[in-house]
């Protein structure tokens, strides 16, 4: 499934949702596939909510989902064709995270 967005919430390093503005109850809650973040309390976790905020906040994202991790669906999002994973490595972004494949 292909969807499509603005992004109106990041809820940290590589998780988001988009959706209509002023309608919570739409927006797609997405967990980004390519990118793996440290989690919010563990070391860099913080840093990476932010960089995923300035990256993409108000800004439209395509999305393809793939499967669903808990109640969010895991998708590959890009930002204008680029893939979102590959701008936040090369802004500094480091991944890691209980869960995280090296």
């Amino acid at each position: 499934m292909i969807f499509s967005g603005i992004v109106r919430y990041v809820g940290d390093g590589d998780g988001l949702c988009v959706g209509p503005a002023g309608r919570p109850d739409q927006w797609i809650e997405v967990r980004l596939g390519d990118f793996y973040a440290p989690e919010l309390h563990e070391a860099g976790g913080t840093d990476a909510k932010v960089r995923l905020e300035r990256l993409v906040m108000g800004k439209p994202l395509v999305c393809r989902a793939g499967k669903h991790s808990y109640d969010r669906v895991v998708a590959n999002c890009t930002l204008n064709g680029r893939p979102v994973g590959q701008l936040l490595r090369a802004r500094g972004g480091v991944e890691g995270g209980r869960g995280w494949k090296r």
